[in-house]
């Protein structure tokens, strides 16, 4: 780096100071916490992305602004690599350091370092795509981020305010611009035409588009989306959008959204005169990268279809595809979930293909994935999508069905490669995706719900004085240690029919966190339940 270059990057890096008094860890959703103490961390972030992309070649790589389903003050950041998929992890730690230097001086050691560490060519071009989402504190952080990449001389492009999901589309679009791999055009209507067209193809055969489907935006920057797509479908499906106060200051995530429904397990109160009986809806979050389903039944009553019921019907669908298209001796279907799925969808699933668990995070699922040949992945949050192999994908176009019946089910298994947004979990990609198959099962949101009925269970968090304290083993579903407890657990759990319980650790504050189901609801959540009985033990050993 040259002597006025580094001059330039000691002096924009004196105008985002790092405040002393917090410290900064980046994590599965990247950096997130209030907003108003984030203009260091974006800076040092828009330095960070230079410096991968560099690491890449010039490949571009993409950063997003957003905090998700979190409060509308609180705001966030992470660094998408040039797959479309999440950094790297070994980056993850650069990223953790660089944000904690105290001061410059301290800032400019730990790149030096980091620089050399990870053999990169500073001489090398730099590209970054960026985007943020509707939240107030987003307009200044891009500024600071911005301030990043020119202190790295990387060459910034804006997205705008947009989704999670379109950012991870568009970095995956433009480093596969003119290649035999090429994932769209790089820009959102790109996108958009993209679902659309692969949506309408995969309804073609259907004599009948989908009843209107009730959308809870979250008033978030998927009501934006929501809205751009829908004129994209045209007549093929009808969205009835609520929530969409954007720019209204409070609104977001606020007593609506995917995490709303999920956590309360109920409709949000703006939606209580709107869904009517036997109407199905879903909720996006803040970025719309998770999606809940819902629907109320004849009676009024509210009934909750979240990311394992998502998964067990597009899994279910995708293995019938493959069957019905003479592949099923060709290409294996598998499933991931983590400790937190419902033991029914478990079951369900394990009668019909390979269920995989693995330990919580979106990189513990996606890298899981990708071991099938179609790996399916969705957390009981709503977050998931599905990954086809690039040998699947080949063998899909290369395939000659030997029956009409072989081919109309590969035309739709290639149409759900278009349909599915495979780089991260897409509300917008996974909401078309359950209303194909809703539409080809002809399945009302009740006969979808009676696929399996779920456990009754319970999860809470308990404060501990220190966190570290508790290791898991086997995917998370067993403590390692304190010695003992997990014997304590495993005897507690035996008491109920159907028990399951297991206690981990939080990753980012002293708390830990117990599940429990149990075939009967009184003895999943209440007084004398297992989830009570096994947070009394923790308490009195604690």
């Amino acid at each position: 780096m040259s002597t006025s270059s580094m001059e330039s990057l000691k002096t924009l890096s004196n105008a985002h100071p790092k405040p002393s008094n917090v410290r900064f860890s980046y994590g599965t959703a990247g950096f997130r916490t209030l907003g108003s103490t984030l203009d260091s961390v974006l800076f040092r972030v828009g330095v960070l992305a230079g410096l991968r992309s560099k690491k890449l070649d010039g490949q571009t790589v993409g950063v997003m602004i957003t905090a998700s389903h979190n409060p509308e003050e609180d705001n966030g950041v992470k660094i998408v690599d040039s797959r479309g998929e999440m950094l790297e992890s070994s980056w993850e730690v650069y990223a953790t350091t660089l944000s904690n230097a105290p001061n410059t001086e301290d800032f400019i050691e730990a790149l030096d370092a980091l620089i050399r560490t990870a053999k990169i060519d500073i001489s090398k071009p730099a590209r970054v795509i960026y985007a943020r989402d509707t939240r107030p504190s987003g307009v200044a952080l891009v500024s600071a981020l911005e301030d990043g990449l020119s202190a790295i001389g990387a060459e910034g492009r804006s997205a705008g305010v947009t989704t999670t999901p379109i950012l991870h589309y568009l970095v995956k679009a433009i480093n596969t611009k003119n290649t035999p791999d090429s994932y769209g055009d790089d820009s959102e209507e790109g996108y958009f035409h993209k679902l659309s067209e692969s949506f309408r193809s995969l309804l073609s055969v259907r004599q009948f588009p989908p009843e209107p489907l009730l959308i809870d935006c979250a008033n978030g920057v998927g009501a934006s989306a929501a809205k751009t797509l829908n004129e994209y479908l045209g007549g093929s499906l009808s969205l009835v959008l609520e929530n969409t106060a954007i720019y209204t200051p409070g609104t977001l995530n606020h007593l609506c959204g995917a995490d709303y429904v999920k956590t309360m397990q109920k409709l949000p109160p703006s939606l209580a005169d709107r869904l009517k009986p036997g109407q199905r809806a879903c909720s996006l979050d803040g970025d719309a990268d998770r999606l809940m389903y819902y629907y109320s039944d004849e009676r009024g009553a509210f009934h909750m279809l979240d990311g394992d019921k998502i998964a067990a019907l597009v899994a279910a669908f995708i293995v019938d595809l493959v069957k019905f298209a003479g592949l099923e001796n060709e290409i294996k279907v598998g499933i991931v979930q983590t400790a937190y799925a419902n033991g029914a969808s478990t079951k369900y699933l394990s009668g019909r293909l390979p269920v995989k668990c693995v330990a919580t995070g979106v990189k513990h699922l996606h890298h899981a994935a990708e071991h099938f040949d179609i790996g399916v992945y969705f957390e009981a949050n709503g977050h998931g999508t599905v990954l086809f192999s690039p040998s699947t994908q080949q063998k899909l176009v290369k395939y000659q069905p030997s029956t009409p019946a072989q081919s109309t089910a590969l035309k739709h298994l290639i149409d759900l490669t278009q349909l599915i947004n495979q780089t991260v979990g897409d509300a917008l990609s996974d909401m078309l995706l359950v209303e194909v198959v809703l539409s080809h099962r002809s399945y009302t949101g009740e006969e979808w719900d009676s696929l399996y009925v779920d456990l009754p269970n319970r999860l809470v968090k308990v404060v501990v004085a220190d966190r570290h304290a508790f290791r898991t083993e086997n995917a998370e579903r067993r403590l390692v240690s304190p010695p003992g407890l997990q014997a304590k657990i495993d005897e507690l759990a035996r008491r109920y029919e159907g028990g399951r319980s297991f206690v981990r650790p939080s990753g980012t504050e002293d708390v830990v966190r117990v599940y429990a189901e149990a075939v009967v609801r009184s003895q999943a959540d209440g007084q004398h339940s297992l989830h009570s009985t096994i947070v009394k033990v923790l308490r009195r050993i604690l």
